[in-house]
């Protein structure tokens, strides 16, 4: 499944570019992009899977912000919108010190360690990180709280990637 945030860098390609059309299908997506001199639109079709039924988005300016579609694309839409304006940068990043897979707990039967909205403190355990069978217990560097956990549990994650987002005191 192509991501929202992946359609709108394709259509800023598309406008800035000299390609009047442009299509693509995968896996049960298409996406089709046409561009004319004096009226430009936009069509992307989502599969029916993860939708009520396909979505045709339409806009006049190529703007992703104007589009008509069912309520669920709107709230996708809106919910890219709050995490981008969430990436903040008066919020301290924890970030991974290795490469590895992430944990949100100790075992799969247990509590998360952190969640939005816990106060972490700086020698505070927010989650695991599994290297080559080693098991690495993250601190929260900082005192604060927790505003977005920005990986799933159970994803790999590489050196330096961002893995919490805190709202230092």
């Amino acid at each position: 499944m192509i991501k929202i945030q992946e359609i709108r860098e394709i259509i800023k390609l598309i406008d800035h570019s000299s390609i009047d059309e442009f299509s693509y299908e995968a896996e049960g997506t298409k996406i089709k992009l046409k561009k004319n001199s004096l009226h430009e639109s936009t069509e992307v079709i989502v599969p029916q899977s993860n939708f009520a039924a396909p979505q045709v988005v339409e806009s006049s300016t190529m703007d992703t912000t104007q589009v008509t579609t069912s309520p669920t694309v709107k709230e996708s839409f809106a919910n890219i919108e709050v995490k981008e304006s969430i990436n903040d940068e008066s919020f301290h990043k924890i970030q991974s010190p290795m490469v590895g897979t992430f944990y949100e707990s100790s075992s799969p039967d247990s509590p998360a360690f952190v969640q939005i909205g816990d106060k972490v403190s700086e020698e505070g355990i927010v989650c695991i990180v599994e290297a080559m069978k080693l098991f690495n217990e993250i601190e929260a560097e900082v005192s604060g709280e927790i505003v977005e956990i920005l990986v799933k549990d159970g994803q790999l994650v590489e050196y330096g990637q961002p893995l919490f987002l805190v709202k230092a005191n």
